[in-house]
Protein backbone atom coordinates (compact mmCIF):
# COMPACT_ATOMS: atom_id res chain seq x y z
CA UNK A 1 0.00 0.00 0.00
CA UNK A 2 1.24 3.45 -1.03
CA UNK A 3 1.19 5.96 1.64
CA UNK A 4 0.98 9.95 1.94
CA UNK A 5 0.19 10.44 -1.89
CA UNK A 6 -2.48 12.03 -2.90
CA UNK A 7 -5.47 11.31 -5.22
CA UNK A 8 -5.96 14.47 -6.33
CA UNK A 9 -2.64 15.17 -7.85
CA UNK A 10 -2.23 13.76 -11.63
CA UNK A 11 -0.02 10.67 -12.48
CA UNK A 12 2.02 11.35 -14.98
CA UNK A 13 1.78 8.86 -18.15
CA UNK A 14 4.12 8.40 -20.70
CA UNK A 15 2.54 8.56 -24.34
CA UNK A 16 4.65 5.54 -25.44
CA UNK A 17 4.82 1.99 -24.21
CA UNK A 18 7.46 2.09 -21.62
CA UNK A 19 8.59 -1.74 -21.75
CA UNK A 20 9.30 -1.08 -25.19
CA UNK A 21 10.97 1.91 -25.31
CA UNK A 22 13.13 0.27 -22.41
CA UNK A 23 13.71 -3.01 -24.45
CA UNK A 24 14.70 -0.81 -27.06
CA UNK A 25 17.30 1.55 -25.16
CA UNK A 26 19.10 -1.93 -23.84
CA UNK A 27 19.60 -2.86 -27.19
CA UNK A 28 20.75 0.41 -27.91
CA UNK A 29 23.30 0.26 -25.15
CA UNK A 30 24.06 -3.10 -26.12
CA UNK A 31 25.30 -2.38 -29.33
CA UNK A 32 25.95 1.37 -29.39
CA UNK A 33 24.75 2.33 -32.87
CA UNK A 34 21.22 3.50 -33.93
CA UNK A 35 18.60 1.46 -34.11
CA UNK A 36 17.26 0.49 -37.55
CA UNK A 37 14.35 -0.89 -39.37
CA UNK A 38 16.05 -4.75 -39.26
CA UNK A 39 16.80 -4.43 -35.36
CA UNK A 40 13.59 -3.52 -34.89
CA UNK A 41 12.33 -6.42 -36.64
CA UNK A 42 14.74 -8.56 -35.08
CA UNK A 43 13.51 -7.51 -31.73
CA UNK A 44 10.16 -8.44 -33.04
CA UNK A 45 10.30 -11.91 -33.51
CA UNK A 46 13.15 -12.23 -30.61
CA UNK A 47 10.71 -11.16 -28.13
CA UNK A 48 7.32 -12.03 -29.76
CA UNK A 49 6.32 -7.95 -30.30
CA UNK A 50 4.44 -6.76 -32.86
CA UNK A 51 6.26 -5.14 -35.36
CA UNK A 52 3.70 -2.46 -35.82
CA UNK A 53 3.97 -1.72 -31.89
CA UNK A 54 7.79 -1.62 -31.57
CA UNK A 55 7.78 0.81 -34.83
CA UNK A 56 5.22 2.93 -33.14
CA UNK A 57 7.04 3.18 -30.52
CA UNK A 58 10.00 4.09 -32.08
CA UNK A 59 7.73 7.32 -33.78
CA UNK A 60 6.43 8.22 -30.33
CA UNK A 61 9.78 8.25 -28.75
CA UNK A 62 10.54 10.89 -31.53
CA UNK A 63 7.68 12.79 -31.47
CA UNK A 64 7.86 13.16 -27.61
CA UNK A 65 11.60 14.49 -28.23
CA UNK A 66 12.74 11.53 -26.21
CA UNK A 67 14.66 9.70 -29.39
CA UNK A 68 16.10 10.80 -32.77
CA UNK A 69 16.13 9.67 -36.25
CA UNK A 70 19.05 9.95 -37.78
CA UNK A 71 18.54 9.32 -41.87
CA UNK A 72 21.75 7.17 -43.76
CA UNK A 73 23.15 10.46 -45.10
CA UNK A 74 23.53 11.54 -41.63
CA UNK A 75 20.85 13.89 -41.56
CA UNK A 76 17.93 14.00 -38.75
CA UNK A 77 15.28 13.28 -39.91
CA UNK A 78 12.03 15.00 -37.89
CA UNK A 79 9.41 12.64 -37.08
CA UNK A 80 5.79 14.19 -37.24
CA UNK A 81 2.49 13.63 -36.60
CA UNK A 82 1.50 14.05 -40.69
CA UNK A 83 4.33 11.37 -41.64
CA UNK A 84 2.90 8.71 -38.57
CA UNK A 85 -0.45 9.93 -40.02
CA UNK A 86 0.44 8.70 -43.23
CA UNK A 87 2.31 5.37 -41.95
CA UNK A 88 -0.47 4.56 -40.35
CA UNK A 89 -3.42 5.50 -42.40
CA UNK A 90 -3.51 1.96 -43.72
CA UNK A 91 -3.69 0.22 -40.77
CA UNK A 92 -0.70 -1.45 -39.02
CA UNK A 93 2.95 -0.42 -40.05
CA UNK A 94 4.33 -2.82 -42.34
CA UNK A 95 8.15 -3.18 -43.64
CA UNK A 96 7.43 -2.07 -47.30
CA UNK A 97 5.87 1.35 -45.27
CA UNK A 98 9.29 2.09 -44.10
CA UNK A 99 11.41 1.77 -47.44
CA UNK A 100 12.28 5.07 -46.87
CA UNK A 101 13.10 4.77 -43.83
CA UNK A 102 17.44 3.95 -44.13
CA UNK A 103 18.78 5.40 -40.83
CA UNK A 104 18.48 4.47 -37.41
CA UNK A 105 16.43 5.58 -34.55
CA UNK A 106 18.74 6.27 -31.36
CA UNK A 107 18.14 8.23 -27.90
CA UNK A 108 18.81 11.99 -27.38
CA UNK A 109 19.94 11.07 -23.28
Amino acid sequence: MVTGVSKDQPIAVPKWDVALAALMREEYQKTGNALKVDDLRRLSVEYAIRFDDIVVTAFELCLYGEWQYRAANGTVKEMTREIFAELTSAGRVKDRDLVDFDGGWSPLQ
